[in-house]
């Protein structure tokens, strides 16, 4: 007799969701019950049925596990970096899931001291994150936070490096990000709301007190913004910031002075979004104001911070986006982006040297790295591309020369670069504009439209999907796959502008932008809808709902990550974290204006009874980005209307969040699933 596997059904509970003269019925709204058992219950039955549906795949993923896993180094070890007299260096240990964090003092010959083993610190928990490590301006003390749950709620504890004692200090529920004030016993942190998650409160911690009766330096009252703290690079002072979507706002203190009183670098502007760096007696600012949508380069004195004072260093320029800078005691370092591609650009203070680094790659990455130094003579920065692995590098501004400290080993003895081909094709949008893809593949496939494609987009908040390498990838490009990085509008690859005609009331061009690139895609045979799948996750999981329920017969496949599908109910409900946040990027729907937008996109609303793809879809039960139930109730409503027999699985994993697993290997499991959802579809099974 053959087994049936029982699909999972949830029960429908109706739910009347009424504001704007509009009700929505939502019969899966009791999902978000999380202590409930007949929740609980649900997501393990979903869970069964995916293990069941892939039941015949589970040999071929461990396969894929080994394969992934055995291309990655396992006793690894990061560059080292130089910081008040230390060498810090991260390693991992072969058959080590977690990082070891050490230290070499005044040479990299010196004795190694372990300052926290993270194998060790995660043997009790079913997931573990070391959320950051700040040592003491002495060098004696650590303080760090960690993360057992993954909410992203840290708990921070400070170690004694000199004796390894933990000291009994321990602060709940913070962002996990710590900064020392210049007298070693001073510490400032954000806190979070409980409930919304919202980073709200800067808290100052003296050593060895009770943190109860920490004192708070400052409270974001805007429920729209966030807020932070740090110490600049130049160590003078220490910085509390607050920023929105769209604005930005600073306080400023003496570090020499934990206890005196934080005061404002500028008055909050709306829509003045900017950042600062200090150097000597000036405030470096990259700011969008007076019109510099693509932001420019300002300077002010310690003393005259106010906007009034900000004099122009680089100029707004309409097809340059100004992203960052690193500043050293010589030089000035920008980091730029042009028709999507970064370049380094290299100033001198004395104004005789003003240069970029020579790339020649049609598509890549490249960033600046870690450089905690002021008086280097040496720039760190990254570079990989789509073919190319990871490498970090020093550049000597005096020698010009490049000294290449580290490319990621591939290891399986079967990865040679020269076997893949990567290259940036533009399709057209329809309103005419047009829309960059990187593409990479092996070489020698034939453009005849029978190849798999895998299409990749994330698309909001400005955040841009750069091209590059990945070794796991390679388990796809090995069987045929083609990747492809849809840069669509929500992003800033080209620019700012790039981003705002892809959110708030242009937000659905993010939608047909990937759309267009997926008929450009099959239009240039390098697949067909019989052979293309659509990833995205988070945001770009809403962007998956959304391109389904547009053109579901494009895609023979979707993997829909931690998706955002419950626009309109999220957004209303400003007891989830992230929502009051959320405002600038997708609108406040108690304005009727976005509600109907909004609704007009939002995949759990727009659920049709229609065919829809094959689709895997993962979340974790603590998630605090994208709440488990928005998926959960997406897959029910999904289940009861769509009229096709393709597959349809939920994967729940019951002990993370966001982000995934925490061990380093442990996140491959999920991967092999994705990975082998695809290619059984394809009909490959080795």
């Amino acid at each position: 007799m053959k087994n049936t596997i029982q699909t999972p059904v949830a029960a429908k509970k109706a739910k009347i969701l009424s504001i704007h003269d509009d009700s929505r019925i939502d019969n899966y709204y009791w999902l978000n019950e999380r202590e409930n058992p007949e929740v609980i219950d649900y997501l393990n039955a979903e869970n069964d049925y995916t293990k069941g549906i892939m039941a015949h795949t589970e040999a071929f993923q461990k396969e894929l596990f080994e394969e992934m896993k055995g291309r990655i180094k396992e006793d690894d070890t990061t560059v080292p970096y130089k910081l008040n007299g230390y060498w810090y260096i991260t390693r991992y240990k072969k058959g080590g899931d977690y990082p070891i964090y050490i230290r070499k003092k005044g040479s990299l010959d010196a004795e190694e001291e372990v300052l926290f083993d993270c194998n060790d610190m995660a043997k009790e928990h079913a997931y573990f994150n070391l959320g950051g490590i700040a040592i003491s301006p002495d060098n004696t003390l650590a303080a760090f936070s960690t993360d057992t749950v993954s909410r992203r709620q840290y708990t921070i504890q400070i170690k004694n490096l000199i004796t390894g004692e933990v000291y009994s200090d321990k602060i709940l529920s913070t962002t996990g990000s710590v900064t020392w004030a210049n007298d070693n016993k001073t510490l400032f942190y954000s806190v979070k709301d409980e409930l919304t998650l919202r980073s709200h409160k800067i808290f100052k911690h003296k050593l060895h007190t009770d943190a109860k009766d920490d004192i708070e330096v400052y409270y974001e009252a805007d429920e729209t913004f966030n807020t932070f703290v740090y110490k600049t690079k130049s160590k003078k002072y220490i910085i509390i910031g607050s920023s929105s979507t769209l604005t930005t706002e600073y306080r400023i203190l003496n570090a020499n002075t934990p206890d005196g009183e934080f005061k404002v670098f500028q008055d909050r502007v709306r829509k003045l979004d900017y950042s600062i760096s200090h150097f000597k007696d000036h405030f470096y600012v990259i700011a969008n104001s007076d019109g510099a949508t693509n932001f420019k380069l300002l300077k002010t004195k310690e003393t005259t911070t106010q906007k009034e004072h900000w004099q122009e260093v680089i100029p707004h320029r309409d097809t340059v986006l100004l992203e960052d800078i690193e500043i050293f005691k010589d030089y000035l370092v920008v980091n730029e982006r042009e028709n999507g591609l970064n370049s380094l650009r290299i100033i001198s203070w004395d104004g005789k040297e003003d240069y970029k680094l020579p790339i020649n790659s049609e598509t890549y990455t490249m960033y600046i790295g870690n450089n905690p130094d002021f008086d280097s003579e040496t720039l760190r920065y990254g570079f990989n591309s789509l073919t190319s692995p990871s490498a970090v590098i020093d550049y000597n501004f005096k020698t010009k020369q490049k000294d290449i400290k580290k490319e990621q080993v591939v290891l399986g003895g079967k990865f040679d670069k020269n076997n893949y081909e990567s290259k940036r094709i533009w399709a057209t949008a329809r309103d005419g504009v047009k829309l960059p893809i990187s593409l990479v593949y092996k070489k020698g496939i034939k453009l005849d439209g029978t190849n798999p494609l895998l299409q990749y987009a994330y698309g909001s908040y400005g955040a841009t999907v750069d091209p590059s390498f990945s070794s796991i990838r390679l388990s796809l490009l090995d069987r045929g796959f083609v990747y492809a990085i849809s840069h669509v509008r929500g992003g800033e690859y080209l620019g700012r502008h790039w981003y705002e005609n892809g959110k708030l009331l242009t937000k659905r061009n993010t939608f047909s932008d990937f759309i267009d690139c997926s008929k450009y895609l099959i239009e240039q045979q390098y697949t067909s809808e019989k052979h293309l799948y659509a990833y995205g996750g988070s945001a770009g999981g809403l962007l998956m709902g959304a391109v389904i329920n547009m053109n579901p017969e494009l895609y023979n496949g979707v993997l829909a990550a931690v998706p955002f599908v419950d626009v309109v109910t999220t957004m209303l409900d400003e007891s989830i974290p992230l929502t009051t946040g959320e405002y600038d990027e997708w609108g406040n729907p108690n304005n009727l204006e976005y509600y109907k937008y909004m609704k007009s996109y939002s995949p759990y609303d727009n659920v049709e009874a229609k065919s829809y793809p094959n689709m895997l879809v993962t979340t974790g039960l603590h998630d605090s980005q994208v709440q488990y139930w928005e998926p959960a109730k997406w897959v029910a409503k999904l289940r009861e209307l769509k009229t096709d027999t393709n597959k349809l699985l939920l994967h729940i994993d019951m002990n993370s969040g966001h982000g995934g697993a925490s061990g380093r290997f442990e996140s491959l499991k999920e991967i092999s699933l994705e990975y082998a959802f695809l290619l059984d579809l394809e009909g490959i099974n080795r």
